[in-house]
């Protein structure tokens, strides 16, 4: 692929942990940076003590970077990095697309599967701003490890021409993006794999042994690779960072926030425990339902996908969850 010049103005839109991670990442690559937050808090903090101190506390941030609650003035940027929940893009999404340039790229940088729809993140943003020009960031990525400096690798997908743009600007030591053309398949491991990690949780929370915990992992990639042959996702794609690389990651670190939720799910506590004040819920919980909805629309079957889900709605008593996925037909891998 020919290096192609990188955009010179990016404005991250979403003012969270991994926001500001990624404003700090296109920093680092020499990127004029303006970061958008709905927190009134949030943008004094990063402008007036240059820290996130309600999302990414203890981080230092570069002194140059630049906040507003804003989104008209953070809208007229070259790039447009959108960093808001999968469960609310679509609002976003339309409230944004009157303030934008034609062919201005909108990098969707959530990971989810819309609750009510079983629509992927791409195709809530292609409903909502059908003119768009689409790219999607995903991968293997802990936001206070981007935002310190640490190694890290994405992939960022679109049109061959846009993603090998949006690789330079965002490309530094510490930072390396791949490029893709397939928009669909990091779309789908960016969803799925959360769900897979709340049930590796699970099964470390029970106490069931590292044997359980590799064939659930292996045996969750085989799912959401069925689910991605569905779709049209290439399986280079889904064997690759975005796919199962972040898989791996979210599934297996403590550091994850669903794969936390699994085991203290696991060790016995309640939907309603886990969903108290100062203990949001993990990403997976809303996605589980939405994946079901999406493959069974596809016919395609994911058992440890819908055994999540009917534990997380109540459906499934916990001590019964492994005992379905056990108790399965016998069958070739």
């Amino acid at each position: 692929m020919t290096m192609l010049p990188p955009y010179s103005r990016i404005s991250v839109l979403g003012g969270g942990a991994w926001g500001t991670a990624l404003a700090i990442a296109a920093m680092t690559a020499g990127r004029e940076t303006l970061l958008w937050a709905r927190e009134d808090d949030v943008v004094a903090g990063i402008n007036q003590t240059h820290e996130n101190a309600r999302f990414l506390p203890g981080v230092s941030l570069p002194k140059s970077l630049r906040a507003t609650g804003a989104l008209a003035e953070a809208a007229r940027a070259d790039v447009l990095l959108l960093v808001v929940p999968a469960q609310v893009l679509a609002e976003f999404a339309r409230t944004l697309a009157p303030l934008i340039a034609p062919g201005t790229p909108l990098v969707i940088c959530a990971k989810g599967i819309e609750k009510n729809t079983g629509r992927l993140v791409n195709e809530v943003l292609k409903d909502c701003v059908p003119e768009a020009t689409l790219a999607i960031l995903s991968g293997p990525s802990f936001a206070r490890d981007v935002a310190k400096g640490l190694p890290t690798a994405v992939t960022i997908a679109a049109d061959n021409e846009i993603a090998a743009r949006l690789q330079a600007s965002l490309n530094s030591p510490a930072f390396r993006p791949y490029a893709s053309d397939d928009i669909t398949g990091v779309a789908l491991g960016g969803a799925a794999k959360n769900v897979y990690a709340i049930a590796c949780g699970v099964v470390e929370g029970m106490g069931l042994g590292e044997n359980a915990r590799a064939a659930l992992l292996a045996r969750s990639f085989a799912e959401l690779a069925r689910l991605g042959e569905a779709l049209g996702a290439k399986r280079d794609t889904l064997m690759g960072l975005s796919g199962l690389g972040d898989l791996v990651l979210t599934a297996t670190s403590k550091s994850s926030r669903n794969f936390s939720f699994g085991v203290e799910l696991g060790q016995g506590k309640s939907m309603s425990e886990l969903d108290a004040p100062g203990h949001p819920l993990a990403e997976g919980v809303a996605t589980a339902p939405a994946l079901i909805k999406r493959a069974r629309a596809e016919g395609v079957e994911l058992p440890i996908a819908e055994a999540m889900a009917d534990l997380l709605s109540g459906a499934l008593p916990l001590g019964e969850a492994l005992m379905r996925l056990m108790s399965r037909r016998l069958k070739s891998e």
